[in-house]
């Protein structure tokens, strides 16, 4: 069987390819016998040599973007950063350097008076780094280290033997440094597998741009806009181009990305796609005035514009969103020349730099949580619109929800590519910096919702909220601001933050720790002791031999050996780090059982890092003996199955509909997902037919009816609101009718019926459904007819209420009755899904009733009077001491279309004061489900954290919480998988059970 290369498998090392270009001496003394010194010459020539994946024909002319210059002076370096993205998507990175050297022959120039004389020039050449990781400040730093050197080619040489064996560190908790003396140099790891290392100073666009001009640059991103940045210093286009692109995560471009154009290059910017590109300030004006429909933003001016436009004319981003990150970015210290000025000076270098390592990272991650809650405000909603099962986004409904200034802006971000792969993520459940935030500060109103599934309609709150102009949703939530600093109208708390360094040094035997004092304010937070654990590298060889190599890599191995064994158990995040390095490294070194067993480790400390296609690269090229071992530990074969992320979109049907397909259909469309609900209104629509299929014109009328209603909005008169709870919704209205209490129209919410009485203001209560002794119909003369009425008796009144109600009687008394049996059997369970049911059903039938057009529709809308039914036919009563002592009732399979059975309860203690964010959170309720499926509850509300952590397909059997860091479940697949309660996720396995795990003991 033939072998696909190990490069194909292995994470890409620092260094991609060096590159020198500049024109040749032959070239130059062609050019140039007769030259003018500071002509630009855009030819140059020189072999390049560079891996086969990587393209760089236009190298070339972006090393040199404004031409190859002469010049008869001597210029400093400069740099600049490049990025190239192939077909497929795939970025490399590129520092290049612009320094000048002598022209090694005499050239004779003309003095103006018929004499020659010799003269010195000096020829523009760029030094290009190529990597496939934004590392543009390490790799600066290490092409400043390389001025120092004399002759080019030993310059180059020397760089690329040490570079090349330096190591990228995997995304979590560990750095790498390497030294290139006097220099320390430090690599910084990724947050996650999908994101990049940030080592740029991302208070760059900040310090460019107002707060204001930053929106409508994120914002043009957003909608997929053709965006043309443009600066003199070349340099400073990538970086902040990079930044722009780190601000919209977790969205990713899909876009063309060319963030340095050199001049000849320009035609691109007539592409009519989208694309984010950049070119000189030079070019501001003719590109403004000769192409149509491009977002120009000028960094040195600090100004977005359209070309042949005098507004930018795009959708803003939503308001509530805006002005919550305006008052963000107000609270940021970006200078670090404030924060040095009280403290003593560094008479060591590294210190210096160690010092202005830390504020920046610092500072970073502040920006960054900026930006992120920039993007949850923005797509907060998005998860409640979706159906995970059949993996339907329902957008017509998502933006019914916006408010109307917002509208414009959403229907642009919903039709494009970011938003579509930002949908893959979440329907693939997917537990990042995102959905973490989003689920951190929920507010009080949102976690209420998740525990009981209603149909949606406005709440008196948010009436009264929409007549004052303030929507509670859009309103900055108090828990969001907890770990970001500065929240404006409560009161300030100083806090000091530290930040530890710890640096593995495998030349010394101790571990040293730098701390830095970081103070800032924050409000009601104090952040957590950040630990960041640097592994500094054996002393790079200066040569590629082999000999050097394996010294190299067996000093490496050593050492990772060493750091291993010093890392606490507890500590398993920086164990993973070190076990995957040494797999790696023992990878290069052709050390297979040893990669295995270092890979193996991954599963008992960190499955996110386990490199999978490596692992079978591995096993597959195992020779026989080494196969042998290798198959005593099966679980190394293991390969996660890839994951379903197509996106659906809801469509109405367009045939007739079975049962089968039915259910399935009425699921994407998010009317309901319980699959008995959807199998009796499919009984109902097929009522008196003989062929049980749902014709798709009916299928329309009852979806239409169902959203009509849904977006229909009372008119309540203020000082009825006022009477009303904050949390309920008028959900039924009756046409004026007369009644027992005067004329008006009877209005139904979640709680009880009232009447709306003509000509009088207020309401008049009818009754609260748990109050209600009897309903009937009667009827009540009428001239001289008789017309049918709806008696109601309540226990809290002698007299009864009567309405003539007239051809709505039927129905009114059906979903009274049902509302009035669900309400009883939510109190005798405390269970307020009983009551969530029943108004699903009582909904379902007024849409049955109002779509079917017969006389035979209130008996086919009575199929869906389920509580109704069963409380004459199956009485569900609760022996009386189960109701004595009976608090609170949970449905865990609330967001499934069937309810799954519950294997085991697991209760994590926690304080009932604090928040999640706080150090221990609230109490948890953990509730293993069929087929792997983790529901986690905060027992303090009793609202559901997290509907699904995914731990294997087999059943689960038992859980045990170990400390407040991690919660061990045991599944009949042999494997014990260990949860963080904080991140809800599984990021470890415990595989080396040969049974299925029965249960657990705790033993002190």
């Amino acid at each position: 069987m033939a072998l696909t290369p190990i490069s194909d498998h292995l994470p890409p090392a620092l260094l991609e390819a060096c590159v020198v270009l500049g024109a040749s001496h032959d070239r130059l003394k062609e050019l140039y016998q007769v030259g003018i010194p500071g002509e630009k010459r855009n030819n140059t020539s020189g072999d390049i040599s560079v891996p086969k994946d990587i393209d760089l024909k236009a190298l070339p002319h972006l090393c040199f973007p404004d031409g190859l210059q002469v010049t008869n002076e001597l210029k400093e370096e400069r740099f600049h950063f490049l990025v190239f993205t192939d077909v497929f998507g795939n970025r490399t990175h590129g520092v290049v350097m612009q320094y000048y050297r002598l022209i090694m022959y005499p050239i004779l120039c003309c003095n103006g008076h018929g004499s020659f004389h010799s003269t010195r020039l000096y020829s523009a050449y760029g030094f290009c780094v190529i990597s496939k990781y934004p590392y543009y400040s390490a790799l600066k730093d290490c092409m400043s280290w390389t001025s120092r050197l004399s002759d080019m080619e030993e310059r180059v040489k020397e760089f690329t033997a040490r570079l090349a064996l330096v190591p990228v560190p995997p995304p979590g908790p560990l750095h790498v440094m390497f030294s290139l003396p006097p220099l320390n140099i430090v690599l910084p790891a990724r947050e996650d597998e999908d994101c990049p290392p940030v080592d740029l100073d991302l208070q760059i666009s900040l310090l460019c741009f107002r707060p204001q001009q930053l929106l409508q640059v994120l914002s043009s991103l957003l909608q997929e806009q053709r965006v043309v940045l443009f600066s003199a210093d070349w340099a400073q286009l990538t970086l902040v181009a990079e930044s722009l692109l780190l601000f919209l995560k977790p969205m990713s471009w899909q876009h063309p990305y060319v963030p340095v154009l050199a001049s000849g290059m320009l035609d691109f910017l007539m592409a009519p796609t989208a694309f984010l590109m950049g070119c000189h300030s030079s070019h501001y004006k003719d590109v403004a005035a000769e192409t149509d429909d491009l977002i120009l933003i000028h960094i040195d001016a600090g100004t977005v514009s359209r070309s042949q436009c005098d507004t930018v004319g795009l959708p803003e981003i939503p308001i509530a969103a805006a002005d919550c990150f305006t008052q963000r970015c107000m609270s940021l210290q970006l200078h670090f020349q404030l924060f040095q000025c009280q403290r003593s000076s560094c008479s060591d270098i590294n210190e210096q730099r160690a010092q202005k390592r830390a504020w920046q990272r610092s500072l970073n991650m502040d920006i960054q949580k900026i930006m992120l809650e920039l993007m949850v405000n923005i797509f907060r909603d998005v998860s409640s619109h979706l159906n995970f099962e059949h993996r339907v986004f329902n957008s017509e409904e998502f933006l019914k929800t916006r408010e109307p200034p917002e509208m414009l802006f959403y229907k642009m971000v919903l039709e494009t590519h970011v938003f579509h792969f930002f949908l893959k993520d979440r329907l693939n459940r997917k537990m990042d910096s995102f959905a973490r935030m989003e689920l951190h500060t929920r507010s009080e109103m949102q976690k209420l919702k998740c525990m009981v599934v209603n149909p949606r309609r406005p709440t008196m709150q948010e009436i009264q909220a929409r007549r004052t102009g303030c929507h509670p949703e859009a309103m900055l939530n108090k828990r969001l601001g907890m770990s970001l600093p500065n929240l404006g109208d409560h009161p300030q708390v100083t806090r000091q933050t530290l930040t530890k360094i710890l640096i593995y040094d495998p030349s010394k035997t101790q571990t040293h720790t730098h701390s830095l004092i970081l103070t800032r304010s924050l409000k009601h937070h104090v952040c957590p002791l950040k630990c960041m654990r640097v592994f500094k590298l054996p002393e790079l060889p200066a040569s590629l031999s082999l000999l050097s190599i394996q010294r190299f890599y067996n000093e490496l191995i050593l050492q990772l050996g060493k750091a291993i064994f010093c890392v606490p158990p507890e500590n398993s995040a920086l164990l993973a780090r070190f076990c995957y390095l040494r797999g790696l490294i023992n990878t290069l070194c052709s050390r297979r059982l040893e990669a295995l067993r270092d890979f193996q480790n991954l599963y008992k400390t960190d499955t996110s890092l386990f490199p999978t296609q490596l692992v079978a690269w591995l096993v597959d090229s195992l020779l026989l003996e080494e196969r042998q071992l290798a198959e005593r530990r099966p679980e190394l074969k293991r390969l996660f199955l890839k994951p379903d992320d197509h996106v659906k979109k809801f469509e109405l049907p367009r045939c007739c509909l079975a049962r089968e397909a039915f259910v399935r259909c009425v699921q994407e469309s998010g009317i309901v997902k319980d699959g008995p609900t959807i199998q009796r209104l499919f009984d109902a629509l097929t009522d008196h037919v003989d062929e049980k299929q749902v014709d798709p014109t009916l299928f329309k009328d009852v979806y239409t009816f169902w959203k009509e209603a849904e977006a229909q909005d009372v008119d309540l008169p203020p000082e009825v609101v006022d009477r009303l709870d904050n949390n309920e919704c008028v959900y039924k209205l009756s046409s004026c009718v007369k009644t027992s209490h005067g004329v008006g129209k009877i209005a139904m919410t979640q709680k009880r019926l009232f009447l709306l009485q003509e000509g009088r203001p207020g309401l008049w209560e009818i009754t609260r459904f748990r109050d209600i002794t009897e309903v009937k119909i009667s009827s009540s003369p009428f001239l001289l007819l008789r017309v049918p009425s709806l008696c109601i008796r309540t226990a809290c009144r002698a007299e009864g209420f009567e309405a003539n109600l007239k051809t709505e009687t039927g129905l009114w008394d059906l979903v009274i009755r049902e509302m009035w049996a669900g309400r009883r059997m939510a109190d005798q369970h405390k269970d307020p899904q009983y009551m969530a049911q029943a108004l699903t059903n009582m909904l379902l039938m007024d849409a049955v009733a109002g779509c079917l057009h017969s006389q035979r529709s209130i008996g086919s809308a009575s199929k869906l009077a389920y509580f109704d039914r069963i409380k004459h036919e199956v009485p569900m009563m609760v022996p009386e001491a189960t109701s004595q002592t009976l608090k609170h009732k949970i449905n865990p399979s609330q967001d499934l279309a069937e309810p799954q059975t519950v294997h085991v309860l697991l209760y994590t203690p926690g304080q009932l004061s604090c928040s999640d964010t706080e150090e221990g959170g609230n109490p948890k309720l953990w509730v293993a489900l069929s087929g792997g499926r983790v529901v986690v509850f905060d027992a303090a509300s009793w609202s559901m954290l997290q509907d699904c952590i995914q731990v294997g397909n087999a059943q689960l059997n038992c859980m045990l919480g170990v400390g407040q860091d991690q919660v061990w479940i045991g599944s009949q697949d042999s494997v014990i998988y260990i949860v963080d309660p904080r991140s809800m996720s599984c990021n470890k396995q415990l595989t080396e059970h040969r049974h299925e795990v029965t249960g657990f003991a705790v033993y002190n």
